[in-house]
């Protein structure tokens, strides 16, 4: 990955752009809308005069000479996740369009910086604005229905400009500041302005900031009146010699805002730094209160640079408020000169441009707009056109001047020992300046990003078909970024991303894997979501910690190797056993080439087996624990119930481990025997028992393992194979929980007294009874002798265990044999337990933790709670947050159509705005831009 390297001293008064969405003209989202800019697109529509009488428009206006059929229009505009947001649907029916379409953006601009708020644990502010609400005048106000129905209150609730930030910080639980601002065009531009100073002055650790406009009817253009401030024929010609007015827009956008600090520190994508921003007012120094000030505006870009602490001749870029107009165009020039001349007598240096050619003036959102567009200019470090220039407006003299129309795109050049920096404009009617320096982020230090090879990519959605999008939408965009590194993307899923009832976990080693298994090609698409596992009906986990004869060789010397915690573990239990063995266990469990075959015979001895099992569950479990993998119950075979043991705190590490070193030990010196694994009941069993046979445990209904002497396991054996009985024996050394145990147990227990034993805090289940142990079972010596001797009533315990609640048991040790003998349980309760494993099988060629990674995707595919930022701090190296497609928000139509006119009743239903041909023309026409 790449990082950020800090080398300028005032870097804390720096603010970030870290995260980006919005919606605009011929532009979905962040992506499609600098495909317009860097392409010199015109998205303005321009209507037909039968589109317009299907939008519903009086046809008497359309013959107005005047008239011009031409807007910045967006599509879907009707259309709103209200389920996502949990508005019922007459809320959202009578909703503003623009605090709706506010919400989905604020979503997506949070999601595309990479944060939860749900999990942020900083305070996250909102300052935004919108334009005049024309849904409510057009569609709501007149509607004598609608207000019977819902009345005064609930209109002024959903539609008055108050309630957009407050809103926005209910609906996303966000408990910063929350301020709505209202400065006219100026009012995005203001409110990032002061978001700035929020984040400076401590009241916030991150922001929202932007601006909303949306008109209505939508679908519509506009009169034109001489003299006035609207193009004449839908075109805005900013600065050029045929420029007479603008032409209207709709949007949306939203930025996320933080400390640069901060940002570096935490890894997030950084569009641009903002390096400085001021505001002002004209005052009444000027022809009109719609009229623009020149000192004014001056005044609020010199501002800015002080704030910035930047001379003008290191910008080489003004995203000028640009509308095009006659009077406008030649005082925002004169304004920015007189700016520059207070340090400068440098001409032509500094490129000027204006967003407002290619989408329309937004009005309240135009201010962050330009500086969206502006934070694109500078990653992508290219000087998009501004369009619709020929020659320059003889009102002004860009000869004299430091600028000239940036009409051409071209790679963005360096200022001489300075980076890029631009300076972004925005003036409200009224006379409120607006100004921000923008300088683009420092180049990245490469460093690793992690030390795992395989990743777990998490998604996550409110239903299986945005889920399905969503995978879709990834897959789409990591074929166009396949420089992206996995360990960022996961990092960017895992940690930014709110988790939803629908979910999916893929595994992948690169991009290339990723999108397959997106596409559904190939690669191990781990899980799905379960219906049955939604918020509710949680599962409760079980860790279940295998016995004797599950060991091998080199089992989990991946993990091992890439898990700092999984090492650590092993390594604090290899040093506590070494004076204990007399040799260091690693040495057997992860040999050289050279030694694996003495190794692999080693590890056969039961005093080497039994302590060998011990430290590879506890690193396993320790492993999960630290993922918030948390078990409500745990259950061990043999053996592994001293794991349980320990964990529950029953014994401490350094004594579990001394009892179980000894235990394999004393088993050692006993003679050799045999065990027989039998199908066959408990019942069944007993007549082939005897005074050199013992039932050594019970692992299912038809699951016996009998256990003794070498000959008389080997005459059953005869017996049973020629009774057709199945039976299989097992690679052991000795005959555990038999008779033959007897000789030691007087020993055993007598070092059980020295050691000192506590009142389990964690539930486990009793080898020995079936039964959650007691503080009065785990206290009594003689219980640990019994457990080393009699029966292992495990097929009891999974009974007890699976008998009340529902479960997913997770065997936590080397190999699969646990999970196999729950799933041999039969129907223990209604819902069947699922069963999950840590590690493969030791024949399965699968990488370890490609083997630990595929169970942790299942299980949080089935609604485990994962604790990821633990489970990013366990990996080495630096990771950041990426930019990455944001949710699939699946709209449905909520919309209150306006009263018909008599004039547009004549039309029937070719006047409503719901005309499917209609419809069909303006996505069609948008594609094409």
């Amino acid at each position: 990955m790449n990082t950020y390297e800090q080398n300028d001293e005032r870097d804390e008064l720096h603010i970030a752009i870290i995260g980006m969405a919005g919606r605009f003209p011929g532009a979905q989202n962040i992506e499609e809308f600098w495909h317009i800019i860097q392409d010199g697109v015109n998205a303005i529509t321009f209507f037909s005069e039968q589109e317009l009488m299907e939008a519903g428009l009086d046809p008497a206006l359309l013959r107005n000479p005047q008239y011009v059929k031409a807007r910045g229009v967006l599509d879907d505009v009707a259309g709103f996740d209200a389920s996502f947001f949990q508005c019922t649907p007459m809320e959202a029916e009578i909703m503003d369009p623009q605090q709706r379409l506010f919400l989905e953006s604020a979503w997506g601009a949070l999601e595309d910086a990479g944060y939860n708020p749900e999990t942020y644990p900083g305070l996250i502010g909102v300052f935004a604005g919108t334009s005049i609400n024309t849904y409510l005048l057009n569609n709501l106000i007149s509607n004598d229905g609608i207000i019977k129905r819902v009345g005064y209150g609930q209109l002024i609730v959903n539609n008055d400009k108050d309630h957009l930030a407050t809103r926005t910080a209910y609906k996303l639980n966000l408990r910063g500041a929350s301020l709505s601002i209202q400065t006219a065009c100026s009012t995005s531009l203001v409110a990032i302005h002061l978001a700035c100073q929020s984040l400076l002055q401590g009241e916030c650790d991150m922001v929202l900031a932007g601006g909303a406009s949306i008109t209505v009817p939508h679908q519509a253009g506009y009169l034109y009146q001489d003299g006035g401030t609207n193009s004449p024929d839908g075109y805005c010609r900013a600065f050029d010699e045929k420029a007479q007015g603008m032409v209207k827009g709709n949007g949306v956008g939203v930025v996320v805002l933080k400390r640069y600090t901060e940002a570096v520190r935490d890894g997030d994508h950084i569009y641009a730094i903002i390096r400085g921003t001021a505001m002002n007012n004209d005052g009444s120094a000027k022809v009109g209160y719609t009229a623009p000030g020149i000192d004014g505006q001056a005044r609020a870009i010199r501002h800015a640079q002080m704030m910035a602490e930047v001379e003008p001749e290191s910008i080489s870029y003004i995203e000028a408020h640009g509308t095009g107009t006659l009077l406008g165009d030649p005082i925002e020039v004169a304004a920015l000169t007189q700016a520059f001349r207070d340090s400068t007598e440098a001409q032509g240096f500094c490129g000027i441009g204006s967003v407002k050619t290619n989408v329309g003036h937004l009005d309240a959102a135009a201010g962050v707009t330009g500086l969206i567009k502006t934070a694109l200019m500078l990653e992508h470090k290219v000087l998009p056109p501004s369009l619709h220039y020929e020659r320059p407006n003889p009102q002004i003299d860009f000869a004299a001047s430091p600028f000239y129309v940036q009409a051409q795109k071209q790679d963005w050049p360096t200022v001489p020992g300075n980076p890029r920096r631009a300076g972004v404009s925005s003036f409200g009617i009224g006379g409120t300046n607006a100004h921000a320096i923008l300088e683009e982020a420092p180049e990245q230090i490469s460093v690793p990003s992690s030390n795992l090879s395989w990743q777990l990519f998490t998604l996550s959605a409110r239903s299986e078909q945005a889920l399905r999008q969503m995978q879709g939408q990834l897959a789409a965009y990591l074929q166009a970024h396949p420089e992206l590194p996995c360990a960022d993307i996961a990092y960017t899923l895992q940690l930014g991303r709110k988790e939803f009832e629908c979910r999916q976990a893929i595994l992948c080693r690169d991009v290339r894997e990723a999108i397959a298994a997106l596409q559904g090609q190939q690669g191990p698409k781990i899980a799905d979501s379960s219906k049955e596992n939604v918020p509710g009906n949680r599962r409760q986990i079980a860790f279940a910690f295998p016995g004797q004869g599950a060991q091998y060789v080199q089992m989990g010397r991946e993990l091992y190797t890439e898990l700092t915690t999984f090492r650590r573990e092993v390594d604090t239990c290899a040093e506590i056993l070494r004076p204990l063995l007399g040799f260091d266990l690693r040495t057997i469990l992860y040999p050289d080439q050279a030694e694996a075959e003495l190794a692999t015979e080693r590890l056969k001895q039961t005093a080497v087996t039994q302590p060998a099992l011990f430290v590879i569950e506890y690193a396993f479990a320790k492993q999960w624990l630290e993922w918030n993998i948390q078990p409500q119950a745990m259950i061990g075979h043999s053996i592994g119930e001293y794991v349980a043991a320990c964990l529950a705190g029953v014994f401490s590490l350094q004594d579990a481990l001394k009892l179980v070193a000894l235990r394999g030990q004393l088993m050692q010196t006993l003679p050799p025997g045999d065990m027989l694994a039998v199908s066959l009941s408990e019942s069944e069993v007993q007549p082939y028992l005897g005074s050199e046979l013992s039932l050594a445990t019970t692992n299912a209904p038809k699951r016996c393992v009998i256990s003794g002497t070498t000959a008389a396991i080997a005459r059953l054996e005869q017996t049973l194979v020629a009774s057709l009985v199945q039976c299989r024996r097992l690679h052991t050394s000795h005959a555990f929980h038999s008779s033959m145990m007897e000789p030691i147990l007087q020993t055993f227990t007598e070092q059980i007294k020295q050691v000192t034993v506590h009142a389990p805090r964690l539930p486990y289940i009793s080898n020995v009874t079936g039964l959650y142990v007691t503080e009065k079972d785990v206290k009594d010596p003689g219980y640990w002798a019994r457990h080393l001797r009699q029966t292992v009533r495990f097929t009891e315990g999974l009974q007890t265990l699976l008998s009340a609640d529902e479960w997913i048991v997770l065997e936590v040790g080397p190999g699969q044999t646990l999970q196999s003998f729950v799933k041999l349980q039969g129907n223990i309760q209604a819902a069947q337990p699922l069963t999950f494993s840590s590690s493969r099988h030791p024949k399965d060629d699968t990488a370890d933790l490609a083997y630990l990674l595929q169970t942790l995707g299942q299980l949080w595919s089935h609604g485990v709670t994962v604790d990821w930022e633990q489970f990013q701090r366990s990996q080495t190296g630096q990771k950041r947050r990426v930019s990455l497609p944001t949710y699939p928000f699946e709209h449905k139509r909520y919309w209150i159509d306006p009263p018909l006119a008599p004039a547009t009743k004549a039309l029937g239903n070719r006047a409503t705005p719901k005309s499917y041909r209609y419809r069909k023309k303006m996505e069609s026409r948008r594609k094409n831009l």
